[in-house]
């Protein structure tokens, strides 16, 4: 039967597209195509409460693995409770998720090697639709110049209780290596815990061995002993600059870009959940074919992209003018501002006094070296 829609790739943003479409549009046929042969056990999909709305959190609570009250900070010189709620989700609950969705095909193995904006082609085989959506996940692009956020995740399965009530999103009480370094601490159950290496890295090349040790040094210095049940890894963007107009172009006749694909992700954090849930509204919304679809998230993409000049601007400050061993001090700056801005910050709508209160009082970084971060022409000139 053909399908109305071809969503290539498994990932998140095509998760979340076709949630939103087998909602809003009962008896869409919806193809999703991936080229791995299952779901994988290699990704934790993150949120803080205040970034979705509310019919995401509905869409979105059978696949969720656990929620909690509140998050905690570490820095060296404070630490800090949050007390917005906290939810995570993986690939085996999304992909279960997708499975009882009416309407939605998704199919393993399945190696695309040519796609367009009518259809695609594995093999010998071609596979037509009205719409085609390609979210396979970030391509290099001279449009986007970026740092890097590097991690490996280790779960494990402690001998004891660990004790770690709530989600530590950052503890930078860490050494600082390789840029700004902290840990994050995901306590799934009293015994089993995910603890996250992460670095903000001027550089992509991870070295997931000497992260693991890390990670191993961290657990054994806590007191905690367990064997590793699960391990996760990657390199995310972190947007210093994006001429989203000009990536837009190169793309328009083809497949519609979405997700890391098209830069719509947190500049700052790379949270992918809150953006993606947004695009998925976005093409709920539209019409049926590719051309209706692309048009509208490429309005979406310009207006976000306007929208996060601050944050961009803010990711130059952070790789570009600041020493990578006092990266640190500028995030430890930013966890003592007040509760609503930093919930703002994360779901990506900081007001006008949010921007002038992330920026005044004593400045996060010497003026004499912010001051050649202020524009993003001149890396994007310099981007191959």
């Amino acid at each position: 039967m053909r399908p109305d829609l071809i969503l290539a790739g498994a990932g998140l943003a095509n998760a979340l597209i076709a949630l939103a479409l087998a909602e809003a549009r009962p008896g869409t046929r919806i193809l999703m195509l991936d080229r791995r042969p299952g779901p994988s056990e290699a990704h934790t999909w993150s949120f803080h409460d205040p970034d979705l709305r509310l019919s995401w959190h509905r869409r979105l609570s059978p696949a969720i693995r656990c929620r909690w009250q509140g998050q905690e900070v570490r820095f060296p010189d404070h630490a800090r409770t949050l007390r917005a709620g906290y939810a995570s989700l993986d690939g085996a609950g999304l992909a279960q998720l997708l499975a009882h969705t009416p309407g939605v095909t998704l199919r393993w193995d399945a190696g695309i090697t040519a796609l367009d904006a009518t259809g695609a082609t594995l093999g010998t085989e071609r596979i037509e639709a009205p719409c085609v959506i390609d979210g396979r996940g970030a391509a290099p692009s001279r449009h986007l110049v970026t740092g890097f956020q590097k991690f490996v995740g280790i779960e494990f399965k402690m001998d004891a209780p660990h004790g770690v009530a709530r989600p530590v999103i950052m503890d930078a009480t860490v050494p600082q290596q390789d840029g700004y370094r902290f840990v994050y601490l995901l306590p799934f159950s009293p015994t089993r815990l995910l603890i996250e290496d992460t670095r903000y890295s001027d550089g992509a090349g991870l070295d997931e061995e000497a992260l693991a040790r890390a990670i191993a040094d961290y657990a054994q210095g806590h007191g905690w002993s367990g064997h590793e049940v699960r391990r996760e890894r990657g390199v995310l963007p972190i947007a210093l600059a994006h001429d989203a107009a000009a990536l837009w172009a190169e793309a328009q006749g083809g497949p519609v870009p979405v997700g890391m694909r098209a830069g719509l992700f947190h500049p700052v954090t790379g949270y992918s959940l809150p953006v993606a849930a947004q695009v998925a509204d976005v093409v709920a919304a539209a019409g049926p074919t590719t051309t209706e679809v692309f048009a509208a998230v490429r309005a979406h993409a310009l207006s976000r992209a306007r929208d996060d000049r601050f944050l961009r601007l803010l990711n130059r400050m952070l790789f570009r003018g600041c020493p990578p061993g006092h990266r640190h001090r500028v995030l430890s700056r930013f966890y003592r501002l007040p509760e609503p801005l930093i919930e703002r910050f994360y779901a990506g709508r900081l007001t006008r006094l949010d921007r002038l209160r992330i920026v005044t009082g004593k400045p996060p970084i010497p003026i004499r070296d912010a001051l050649p971060c202020l524009r993003e022409a001149p890396l994007l000139k310099e981007s191959p």
